[in-house]
């Protein structure tokens, strides 16, 4: 009977494998004497689709019985080894993932599939540096794989080759912006090189403001508020009537949404500078936030705007006022301008929906209304499947810390 091409498993669902799954896997056709032995045993196409029947139902163990008998039988059959490797990888059996596919590869060593799958494994298994050269042959020998990038990077952050991990990291952003994984482990490694910079200035002076800056802005980007405003707090008492000192611990209060202190420490930063245009918009962010004054907070947006005219959350903050006011047709081109560059903020959408609703442009409102439902819901996805991705990652060999996850700031 004609040989049956072994395919790659249809079960390589595993979290390992979620990237994988878009992946296209290309099997070499088996040598003539191997070709001509397997043609002549009808048990080799049995085998295969009992193995395939086996995942189908749900029994891996099975398949994974058929495909060593299979393998027994016929030792220089290559996509075997491949088709099983992915099954002990998909159970989360790493060393048996690994050994099957090394002897895989010794039988083709052309069988890119298996050489993806061997580096996966090697990652899963934490052995980044035998993971790192796999992945990198794989990426060679299919340069527009961006998941084959991505465990190389994973597994660079982990060797601590960070100028590389990043390179990579920023090139699958580039060609994927919405890449939430890229983006998480890019994050990761600023990080790090973050907490590495902290070190160096502590060993310089470890009382020193900018130690203490430093520190809080760390603690800040792990939503650490509580330590961040302790660090903030002794940059202010060293030096107070340094530029910035005081902006920095009352941006820490406003994304707490402690008002009175962040504002309180706002009006000292302009003391210092009184051109912090930051400072003065959030003076009025916080005027809109507490439902004050929209006069003074429109007042406070124009004066910043005026120094930093491409503020964009200075525009969104002027443009509240503005409807606040009962100036609709004025918000629109703030609202528009914030819409055209951050065309997935659903707040802008919502607020363009008012002030649509307000000049009697009811469709144009209605399209708003709907863009910021979708685009709600959309992010309220986005966090549960980054909370499950981190909880996964916790799963994994030699798990690292991860930063908590993020908090809504203040709608704006």
């Amino acid at each position: 009977m004609p040989l049956l091409p072994l395919r790659p498993s249809p079960a390589l669902g595993c979290i390992a494998l979620a990237f994988m799954a878009l992946a296209a896997f290309v099997y070499p056709r088996p040598a003539a004497a191997q070709k001509q032995s397997a043609d002549s045993d009808p048990r080799v196409g049995e085998l295969y689709e009992e193995a395939r029947a086996a995942e189908a139902s749900g029994d891996p163990a099975g398949a994974i019985a058929k495909y060593k008998t299979l393998i027994e039988t016929f030792p220089s059959l290559g996509p075997a080894y491949n088709n099983l490797g992915a099954l002990y990888l998909r159970q989360r059996d790493y060393a048996d993932a690994v050994a099957t596919l090394e002897k895989g590869l010794k039988v083709n060593p052309k069988m890119s599939s298996a050489v993806v799958l061997l580096g996966i494994s090697l990652y899963q298994e934490g052995d980044y540096a035998r993971a790192k050269p796999r992945l990198e042959a794989a990426l060679r020998a299919n340069p527009k794989d961006g998941n084959v990038e991505m465990f190389l990077a994973k597994t660079e952050l982990q060797l601590g080759d960070r100028d590389s991990a990043v390179a990579q990291l920023q090139s699958i952003v580039r060609r994927d912006p919405k890449n939430q994984d890229a983006w998480y482990q890019l994050g990761r490694a600023y990080m790090q090189l973050s907490e590495e910079a902290l070190t160096r200035l502590r060993e310089i002076d470890p009382d020193s403001v900018l130690v203490h800056e430093v520190s809080g802005e760390i603690m800040e980007s792990m939503n650490n508020y509580d330590g961040a405003i302790l660090e903030y707090k002794k940059a202010v008492e060293m030096a107070p009537h340094d530029a910035g000192t005081h902006y920095k611990l009352g941006n820490a209060y406003w994304s707490i949404s402690q008002w009175d202190a962040a504002t309180q420490e706002f009006q000292s930063e302009l003391a210092n500078d009184p051109r912090n245009c930051l400072a003065m918009e959030k003076i009025g962010n916080v005027i809109l936030e507490q439902h004050g004054d929209a006069d003074q907070a429109l007042d406070l947006a124009n004066k910043s705007l005026a120094i930093c005219p491409n503020d964009l959350d200075g525009r969104a903050d002027r443009a509240r006022a503005l409807l606040r006011l009962n100036r609709p047709a004025d918000s629109l081109p703030d609202l528009q301008a914030v819409a055209k560059a951050t065309p997935e903020d659903p707040t802008v959408h919502f607020l363009l929906g008012q002030a649509y609703r307000s000049l009697g442009r009811t469709q144009e409102a209605q399209s708003e209304l709907q863009l910021y439902s979708k685009l709600e819901a959309a992010a309220r996805a986005n966090t549960a499947s980054r909370a499950q991705q981190v909880m996964q990652q916790s799963q994994s060999p030699q798990p690292q810390s991860q930063p908590p996850s993020q908090p809504q700031p203040p709608q704006r």
